[in-house]
């Protein structure tokens, strides 16, 4: 039989078929998949060939096949630094919910998540979240990170989850598609998942003050089929955004902006970095590269973690 993953506790996967019959399923053994030292060699999202079997009256699957990827995004492991974690795969956009406060999402965040969604070939969205409760400085940021990144070249949208501001927009972009929700915990994906499908009524839980973060309720990546023709996985809450080893020469073809000017520099591998003749570097002179975006660049060039959060999942 061949079905779609659509939940992943580890252990045991729960796996749809096209006739829309779930059954829980499990591997036998190591499966890894050529290529990728995973954590988790089955993820949310996967096609999966799998057998029946049945133990004391109870029929659960044996996965022993799993189809090529169109996509995933992939992260850092917590603790085994050599180990990676996809977090879904074959996903048509992911939306990235931005929050000014309440708690932060800083800009090396957002960046390290791009750079992974550039690189794997996911378009990616930002939602600003939470406008309904901003001051007027807070709208100011919000109106500057639009504009950094709009001119970048990514669709950019305020939103307010709890009053349903924009919810219809997001709705219409998500339409026979498999979109994916991520960011910080707290910073309202349940509230618009169910803004969106009230029936799902996923659990909330409010902000934590001593820590201005979320409460984290999604212990595990899972997919919801949707009423208006969409799909959408929803993950557990990141603190931070660990971009999986890439080759220091590809970096900045992951950072858009840049790789328009790289033809620019005088030399072909052009790291942007002390370079005679840069032409990224020259952009950064003049105000026409966000000096965030380079400094995104250097701490991913330098592999450091960002450093104002460990980088692990809330609960993984």
């Amino acid at each position: 039989m061949t079905g779609i993953v659509y939940k992943s506790t580890g252990s045991w996967y729960t796996v749809k078929t096209e006739l829309g019959e779930i059954y829980e399923c499990r591997i036998k053994g190591k499966f890894r998949i050529k290529g990728i030292k995973s954590t988790n060699p089955i993820a949310v999202g996967d096609i999966v060939d799998f057998e029946l079997e049945t133990d004391n009256n109870e029929v659960t699957g044996i996965i022993h096949n799993i189809y090529d990827r169109k996509n995933y995004i992939i992260r850092k492991s917590v603790n085994l630094s050599k180990q990676t974690h996809i977090i879904a795969s074959n996903i048509d956009q992911v939306f990235l919910l931005v929050t000014i406060n309440n708690p932060v999402t800083f800009t090396s965040f957002i960046d390290r998540f791009l750079v992974t969604a550039e690189a794997y070939s996911i378009k990616a969205i930002l939602l600003f979240n939470k406008i309904d409760t901003y001051d007027e400085n807070n709208l100011l940021e919000v109106k500057y990170l639009k504009s950094l990144y709009k001119n970048i070249g990514y669709q950019c949208y305020e939103i307010s989850a709890k009053e349903g501001k924009n919810v219809d927009k997001v709705k219409q972009l998500m339409t026979d598609k498999v979109s994916m929700f991520t960011g910080h915990s707290g910073v309202g994906k349940s509230t618009l998942i169910n803004k969106i499908e009230p029936e799902l009524d996923l659990k909330i839980q409010e902000i934590s003050l001593q820590h201005m973060q979320g409460q984290h309720t999604t212990t595990f990546s899972e997919m919801f089929d949707l009423s208006f023709g969409a799909k959408i996985i929803d993950t557990p809450g990141i603190k931070g955004f660990g971009v999986v080893d890439m080759d220091r020469e590809e970096v900045g073809d992951y950072f858009p902006e840049f790789f328009k000017l790289k033809e620019n520099c005088k030399f072909n591998n052009c790291l942007h970095l002390n370079e005679p003749k840069c032409a990224v570097k020259k952009a950064l002179d003049n105000d026409k590269i966000a000096f965030s975006r380079y400094r995104s660049y250097l701490s991913i060039l330098e592999n450091e973690s960002e450093n104002y959060r460990t980088d692990n999942w809330d609960k993984e």
